[in-house]
């Protein structure tokens, strides 16, 4: 069985100030699509705290690591920045599929920054920060995420 982390990144939630909501989302759809995936981690929207959960994730195995929020336009919206210090080869068409997806529930989706890559044996896809945004987005690139973590993970998986 595949295993995928979720990584939230909220300054609310990160300091109990809000319930997180994307990432038990998230977590509910990956499961549901046969992944095995444990409680989301919540990090504040600082760069540091999000590449130490991204590299804790790769160093722990998991196939798929996907973080929700942080990905707009707002000062504190660092998840993008800090995904792609730790990715090595940047997987853009899936960060496109989910925009594109969006697109068709929301004009707001063209604003977001999120992006897609290989890190390690890991494939990381930024997600947004609403439960809804994290189903669309999962839903747009669920059909082709067992081809990519088949030739990401070689034979035999991780």
């Amino acid at each position: 069985m595949r295993r995928a982390l979720v990584i939230t990144v909220s300054d609310r939630s990160a300091s109990g100030q809000r319930e997180d909501s994307s990432g038990p989302a998230a977590v509910d759809k990956l499961t549901s699509n046969g992944f095995d995936c444990p409680a989301p981690v919540v990090v504040a929207d600082v760069r540091a705290e999000i590449v130490g959960a991204l590299r804790e994730g790769m160093d722990e195995g998991f196939d798929l690591i996907v973080t929700t929020g942080g990905t707009g336009l707002a000062e504190r919206d660092v998840t993008p920045e800090a995904t792609l210090e730790v990715v090595t080869k940047p997987v853009p068409g899936l960060a496109e599929l989910m925009r594109s997806e969006g697109l068709k529930a929301t004009p707001m989706a063209a604003l977001s920054r999120a992006v897609a890559g290989v890190a390690g044996k890991s494939l990381v896809i930024n997600l947004p920060g609403s439960p809804a945004g994290v189903t669309e987005s999962l839903d747009a690139v669920m059909e082709v995420l067992p081809h990519a973590l088949d030739v990401l993970g070689g034979p035999g998986g991780h």
